[in-house]
């Protein structure tokens, strides 16, 4: 592939790109973390508590819940041994970490360092990482990453990437530039629902997930707050002669029993409790926010803390997760074309060759089944493989079988799966 050199921007221009995306990425972070900031609207909170919110983890379980069940399991029609690459990066710690941050930042990137001939793999998040995208390989044009902060949040270690040449510049000076037979550069997007307005995708946290918790968050700090007049209901006294001696509030509250007297014209005070606050409507609205995020998000209002009277059976969790198991389908597809991207430049990287990127068209990503089938599922996989192999015989064989169920089945002699009458 011969790279246009105009096409090149440079990487003042990708400094400059990174720093405007970064702070939407960290908010996102702060929210998957549970640390991100609520506004109170300062209308039924006392003045001592204007500062104080709690916490839900609502968007960590809508990440965590998706990212879950999108397990790579390897490439299939592996012509590359892209597959030994990956064991050699801790394949099953690599894809998850890249998967989690996708769905948080909408992109993550692997960086392809050149260590030798063995190529070493590793995850950037979103916020600190950024590129020129090609609409139709879904790789970079040019790729600029942070690889080490200080701690004051200052870049130390850059590293710029164009095809066949990544460049390293430490405290704003170039200090080496490593050479690689790649097509592009060693920096892969991998990207969570992309579109011809987004291209590096969309994070499974929206605007609409944030506004939802937001709003579930001040729910929840008003009903801490009301349930302290619930749990001391205000009590009043009518009448009380202003000369008496004055009651410690909190001694009468607490007390089993408290006296007053007549006055000396035989008059007594009446004493009174104002109604209790109920906490009905704030679990009332708690649970409407939580049934707008579960829509939001594909998930259940079991999922969010609100469980069902009744146990669902398996059948019925899977049929329930509907919308998510779509979800989990976009996801396998988009990361899938990344990981294959990441797959084909690291065997460039391998072998020293410069292998056009068509080459690796007939290899396939495959994922573990987004839901582990139960017993009875497996009964009906093998009544149903056994039914449509009497009609087509050799339609279902081991790798069919597996892509349905998930399980690695044994192997006969031949190293083939029978399944007869």
């Amino acid at each position: 592939m011969n790279e246009n050199t105009s096409d090149i921007k440079g990487i003042e221009y990708l400094r400059k790109k990174l720093r405007a995306k970064s702070r939407r990425v960290r908010m996102r972070y702060d929210y998957y973390e549970m640390k991100n900031v609520v506004f109170d609207f300062g209308i039924s909170t006392p003045p001592d508590l204007r500062h104080w919110m709690g916490t839900l983890g609502w968007c960590a379980r809508a990440v965590d819940s998706l990212a879950d069940r999108i397990v790579f399991r390897e490439f299939d029609n592996d012509l590359f041994n892209m597959n030994e690459i990956f064991a050699d990066n801790n394949k099953d710690v690599f894809t998850d970490s890249a998967t989690l941050s996708a769905l948080i930042s909408s992109c993550s990137f692997v960086y392809i360092a050149v260590d030798g001939t063995e190529p070493k793999l590793r995850v950037i998040d979103g916020m600190h990482a950024t590129g020129r995208i090609d609409e139709v390989t879904k790789m970079l044009k040019e790729g600029y990453a942070v690889l080490e902060w200080d701690s004051m949040n200052n870049p130390i270690l850059e590293a710029y990437f164009v095809p066949g040449m990544t460049i390293y510049y430490e405290k704003g000076k170039e200090v080496g530039r490593i050479p690689n037979s790649a097509p592009y550069p060693l920096l892969v997007p991998i990207i969570n629902r992309p579109d011809a307005a987004r291209p590096f995708g969309h994070s499974r946290i929206s605007r609409a997930c944030m506004s939802i918790v937001g709003s579930a968050v001040r729910t929840a700090k008003r009903s801490e707050i009301a349930a302290e007049f619930y749990s001391y209901p205000q009590k009043y006294i009518l009448g009380m002669d202003s000369s008496a001696e004055r009651f410690d509030n909190w001694k009468l509250t607490m007390s089993t029993m408290f006296r007053v007297d007549k006055d000396e014209d035989g008059d007594k005070p009446t004493v009174g409790q104002f109604q209790q606050q109920s906490m009905a409507p704030h679990s009332d609205q708690l649970r409407m926010f939580a049934g707008l995020f579960a829509g939001e998000t594909g998930l259940t209002l079991d999922d969010l803390g609100f469980p069902s009277q009744n146990p669902s059976s398996a059948e019925a969790i899977k049929s329930s997760h509907e919308t998510l198991r779509l979800t989990a389908r976009k996801a396998q597809r988009d990361f899938g074309v990344g990981f294959l991207n990441v797959g084909y430049l690291a065997a460039c990287v391998r072998d020293n060759m410069r292998y056009e990127r068509k080459v690796v068209n007939n290899v396939i990503p495959k994922f573990e089944p987004i839901f582990e089938p139960d017993a009875a599922m497996l009964s009906v996989v093998g009544d149903g493989a056994i039914k449509i192999n009497q009609a087509v015989p050799g339609y279902f064989d081991r790798k069919t079988l597996r892509d349905l169920t998930g399980i690695d089945g044994g192997e006969d002699e031949t190293g083939d799966i029978n399944i007869e009458v």
